[in-house]
C-alpha cells in the first residue's frame, strides 16, 4: 500500500512537472512560429513593394530611351529606331544592371525588340491583349507568368509608350521589365535559416530556463508530498520551507498550519485517551471493589448505604463521561438539533447554581450581580442553554479559589442578550486561551483541579451557541480573573455547520495574544 502511494505521488510529481514544460514551450513555440510566419508576410511584402517601384522606374527610364532614340512613323503608325543595334545594346545593358529582362512590343502584342538578342526564346510569343490593356492604362505590375507567357513566376512591370504626331498622342508600344521571383524565394529561405537558428538557441535556452523555474515551483510541492508521509506514520515535525508571498507561499503557509494543527489534534487526542482511561478506570475500579466488598462480608452491613451512596457518585461520573461522548457524537453528525421554546434566562441561572450551592459554601465563594439581573427571556432550546450555563459555571466553580468570587451580568439589547460570567482565580494562560473551545483541550494539566474533566464542556458549549446563531468568547488576565460572555439571539436563527473556520472565537486582554 505504502509503495503504491509513493508510486501515484511520483506519477503526479512529474505529471505536474512534464504538463508545465510541455504547455510553457509550447506557447514559446507558438508565439516563435507567429512571430516568423508575420516577420515573413511583412518582408515579402516590402520586397514586393521595393520591386515593383523599382521595375516600374525601369520600365519608364527603357521607354524614354526609346522615345530618344526613334521615330514616328506617320504611314506605319510606329516607332523606327534609328540605331536598332545601338539601341540593343543599350537595353542589354540596363536590363544586366537590374538583372531582368526587358522587351518591347507594338501595339498589338508582338516583339519588336528584346535586352536577350539573338537569345531570346520569346519572340515568336505574343503578349496577350488584356495585358495590353491594363498596360495601356498606366503602370502595370504583376507576380506570375504574364498569362503563361513565360514557364515560371516574375516580377513583371509594363508601361505604355507614347508617341506624339502634330500635338497628337499615340499609343505605338509597350515596354515590359520582368525578373525571376528566384531571388524572392531565395531571400525567403536564407531568412528563414536565420529565424530557425535563432528559434533553435531560443528554445534551448527557455527549455533550461522554464525547467528551472518549475522545478523550484514543485519544490514544495516535494517537500509538502514528504512531509505528507511522514504525517501518514504519525510524524507530524515536518514543515515546508516559506520561499515566496504568491499563492506557493500560501499554500505551504497553509500546509504549515495544519500541520501545528494535527500536531495539536495529536496532543489532545492522546490527552483525551489518557483522560478517558483515568476516567473509566478510576469509577468501575471504585464501584468494583465496594461491591466485592460487600458481597465477600469485608465491608459490614451497616455500612453498605455509605458505600453505596459512593457507587451511586461513580455511576453518576460514568453517565456524564458517556453523555459527554454522545453529545460529541451529534455535534459531529450533525444530528443535533434545536427544540427552541421562550423561557426566562434568569430562572435557569438560579437552578444551575443551586445545585452547586455544596461546593460554594464550601469554598466559601461570593456570588455577585444576581440582585441585579432582570427578567430575560429568550426563544432559544432550554434544555441546550441549560448545559451552556451548567458548563460555564461549573467550570467557574471548579477554577475559582478559595474565598473568591463568581459574578453574573446581562446586557440586553434589541436583538440580543449577552450573559457573562466571571471568576477570580488563577485564570487561563495566554498561551492557551485561543485553544480553550477545541475539544479535549484542558489546561490544568497536572490535574489538580481538572479531575474529572475531559475537556469537552466549552467544545459543546461553543457548538451550541453556532448552533442557536450566537457565539462565545472569553477575556482573561493570570491570577486575576476569567470571564466567559456568550451572545444568544433573542430569536435563534439556526446556523449551517461552517466548511472553513474564518475567526477564533477566543479574545484576551494579554499583550501576547493576537
Amino acid at each position: 500500500m505504502k509503495s503504491r502511494v509513493n508510486k501515484l505521488t511520483g506519477n503526479i510529481r512529474r505529471s505536474i512537472l512534464q504538463k508545465y514544460v510541455i504547455v510553457s514551450l509550447s506557447i514559446i513555440l507558438m508565439c516563435m512560429i507567429a512571430l516568423g510566419t508575420t516577420m515573413l508576410i511583412f518582408v515579402a511584402n516590402f520586397w514586393e513593394e521595393e520591386k515593383k517601384e523599382n521595375l516600374i522606374e525601369n520600365a519608364n527610364q527603357v521607354a524614354s530611351v526609346i522615345k530618344a532614340a526613334s521615330t514616328f512613323n506617320s504611314e506605319s503608325r510606329t516607332l523606327i529606331v534609328e540605331d536598332p543595334e545601338l539601341f540593343t545594346i543599350t537595353i542589354s545593358t540596363i536590363a544586366q544592371s537590374v538583372d531582368a529582362d526587358i522587351f518591347v512590343v507594338n501595339n498589338k502584342g508582338k516583339f519588336e525588340y528584346c535586352s536577350e538578342q539573338g537569345k531570346c526564346t520569346h519572340i515568336n510569343k505574343t503578349v496577350s491583349s488584356d495585358i495590353l490593356g491594363q498596360t495601356a492604362t498606366g503602370n502595370f505590375f504583376e507576380f506570375g507568368t504574364l498569362d503563361d507567357f513565360y514557364e515560371d513566376t516574375h516580377y513583371t512591370a509594363g508601361v505604355p509608350i507614347i508617341a506624339t504626331d502634330n500635338q497628337n498622342e499615340e499609343l505605338v508600344a509597350f515596354c515590359f521589365v520582368s525578373t525571376k521571383s528566384s531571388f524572392v524565394s531565395g531571400l525567403t529561405m536564407a531568412m528563414m535559416r536565420i529565424f530557425l537558428t535563432a528559434a533553435v538557441i531560443t528554445l534551448l535556452v527557455s527549455i533550461v530556463f522554464v525547467a528551472f523555474l518549475s522545478y523550484n515551483l514543485a519544490r514544495p510541492l516535494r517537500q509538502m508530498s514528504n512531509a505528507a508521509k511522514k504525517f501518514a506514520v504519525g510524524d507530524f515535525s515536518a514543515r515546508v520551507a516559506v520561499t515566496s508571498t504568491d499563492e506557493i507561499g500560501e499554500l505551504a503557509l497553509a500546509f504549515n498550519h495544519m500541520a501545528d494543527s494535527l500536531t495539536a489534534s495529536e496532543g489532545m487526542r492522546r490527552s483525551f485517551i489518557a483522560n478517558v482511561s483515568h476516567e473509566l478506570k478510576t469509577p468501575m475500579t471504585t464501584i468494583a471493589g465496594f461491591i466485592d466488598g460487600m458481597l465477600d462480608g469485608t465491608i459490614p452491613a451497616q455500612r453498605h448505604r455509605h458505600y453505596m451512596n459512593i457507587v451511586s457518585l461513580e455511576v453518576k461520573r460514568l453517565s456524564r463521561l458517556v453523555q459527554s461522548m454522545l453529545s460529541l457524537s451529534r455535534i459531529d453528525n450533525g444530528e443535533l438539533k434545536l427544540n427552541c421554546k421562550e423561557f426566562e434566562m434568569f430562572s435557569v441561572i438560579v437552578t444551575v447554581l443551586a445545585g452547586f450551592e455544596q461546593k460554594i459554601s464550601a469554598k466559601n465563594l461570593e456570588i455577585r450581580g444576581l440582585e441585579d439581573f432582570k427578567s430575560l427571556k429568550v426563544n432559544a432550546d432550554p434544555d441546550l442553554m441549560h448545559q451552556v450555563i451548567y458548563n460555564l459555571i461549573e467550570n467557574a466553580v471548579k477554577f475559582t479559589n478559595e474565598n473568591g468570587y463568581i459574578s453574573f451580568s446581562a446586557i440586553e439589547t434589541k436583538y440580543d442578550i449577552s450573559v457573562a460570567i466571571e471568576n477570580s482565580g488563577p485564570g487561563i494562560p495566554p498561551e492557551d486561551i485561543r485553544y480553550v473551545f477545541d475539544r479535549f483541550y484542558k489546561t490544568d494539566k497536572s490535574r489538580s483541579m481538572d479531575k474529572k474533566g475531559m475537556g469537552l464542556g466549552l467544545f459543546i458549549t461553543r457548538s451550541i451557541m453556532r448552533l442557536h446563531g450566537g457565539y462565545i468568547y472569553v477575556e482573561s488576565e493570570p491570577d486575576k480573573y476569567c470571564r466567559f460572555t456568550f451572545k444568544l439571539p433573542l430569536v435563534a436563527k439556526p446556523q449551517p455547520k461552517p466548511s472553513k473556520e474564518k475567526y477564533i472565537d477566543t479574545t484576551a486582554n494579554t499583550k501576547s495574544e493576537d
